[in-house]
């Protein structure tokens, strides 16, 4: 362990040291000013401004006297914690002064403890060994969060390859706008060219979001492309995701899990939607003639209970449209009412022709709430290209 003593005594200094290197510490640095340990933890100290030089400084224990000239150590201690990558280090004041108010002020400036003047060997060392135990503590954590950082960037990548990526042919265009609120979400989309001019489109939207919500899309995409593949109608295809979740034996865990999710085939010959909602926001489906439909909820969130129970609707439509999916946080991240939001999104999906050139759809986007969530947006272009 790396011990730094500032002190302006050289006689304090020297007893310090002394004090260690008869413990077993070897590895000791003095400075005799503030200024001097700013430079020894890569710092520039001018005009009272702390300029970070980009080096990691070797220390793992400061022992700071309270008084010196120009810089005290409670100026010194709260420089040190302003600075991410210094405020880890324990500081031990060392002081002269036993008023109780002055070692509160030490500790509210970010120092872990203090020892008074004249210094007790073995109340130093005590109180040494317990703030070195806390930057072992502190390091092991850092290292371990290091990791599972790393470890959540890769599962991110994993969980990214699973969305389907853009798909258009003559007929139709079919594109997401996804932003999730931390490394792994809890929203879901995939779309599948089936046979005779039709088209599967999912969106899900797991309860929650992180590790745990992600962990369950996972489970459930794999399950997906077989069951739609099958043509199957929307019912079943929401049914058989019920099943495959209730396949987790997730009745003893004291939260309820469970998804949200719109499936729908787009016929563009016969320009007719099927679709089944399971408590989902309702779909936006606009005419070229303005006419607005919604894709309300037609049965219950799949996984709330062991069978799902759910209809199918029919929308007719013109033949040119768009359909907007979109998962709650999209239209729970401004400040508006749901009504007020829900109408705004069916306005961006009626006037903005495209969604990866429009900086409409990318200002909803960017927009922050208090409880931010995952955001998602399915868009779906039927145009009918072969017709022009």
């Amino acid at each position: 362990m790396n011990i730094l003593v500032v002190d302006d005594n050289p006689t304090n200094v020297m007893l310090i040291r002394e004090i260690l290197r008869k413990d077993g510490y070897q590895h000791i640095s003095t400075a005799s000013c503030a200024q001097e340990m700013y430079q020894q933890l890569g710092l520039d100290y001018s005009g009272g401004v702390v300029d970070i030089h980009p080096k990691e400084p070797d220390v793992d224990l400061i022992l700071l006297d309270m008084m010196m000239p120009e810089i005290d150590g409670l100026q010194a201690c709260r420089h040190i914690q302003q600075l991410d990558h210094l405020r880890d280090i324990p500081i031990i004041m060392v002081t002269a002064v036993a008023d109780s108010n002055i070692l509160a002020d030490a500790l509210d400036a970010g120092a872990v403890d203090y020892v008074t003047k004249p210094v007790n060997r073995i109340e130093l060392l005590a109180r040494i060994r317990l703030a070195l135990r806390l930057k072992q503590e502190k390091d092991w954590h850092k290292e371990r969060d290091s990791h599972i950082r790393q470890e959540l960037r890769l599962a991110a990548k994993v969980q990214e390859s699973v969305l389907t990526e853009p798909y258009e042919d003559q007929a139709i265009t079919i594109k997401a706008i996804y932003r999730p609120s931390e490394e792994l979400a809890g929203d879901l989309y995939a779309w599948f060219p089936l046979s005779n001019g039709k088209y599967g489109v999912l969106i899900l939207d797991m309860m929650g979001h992180g590790v745990s919500s992600a962990l369950l899309c996972m489970y459930i995409a794999s399950a997906l492309r077989t069951t739609v593949k099958s043509e199957a109608s929307p019912d079943i295809v929401l049914q058989q995701l019920n099943a495959k979740f209730d396949q987790l034996y997730m009745n003893d865990s004291l939260t309820l899990y469970y998804m949200t999710a719109i499936y729908m085939i787009v016929d563009t010959k016969k320009d007719v939607i099927h679709y089944a909602n399971a408590g989902h926001p309702p779909g936006i489906v606009v005419m070229d003639n303005g006419e607005v439909v919604q894709m309300e909820t037609t049965g219950h969130p799949v996984g709330m209970f062991p069978e799902l129970h759910i209809a199918v609707k029919e929308i007719s439509c013109t033949h040119r449209f768009r359909i907007g999916l979109y998962t709650d946080g999209l239209v729970e991240s401004t400040v508006q009412s749901l009504d007020t939001a829900i109408a705004n999104l069916t306005q961006l999906v009626k006037t903005e022709s495209d969604v990866d050139n429009s900086e409409a759809w990318q200002q909803l986007f960017a927009n922050e709430s208090l409880h931010e969530d995952d955001k998602c947006l399915v868009w779906v272009d039927v145009h009918h290209r072969q017709d022009v």
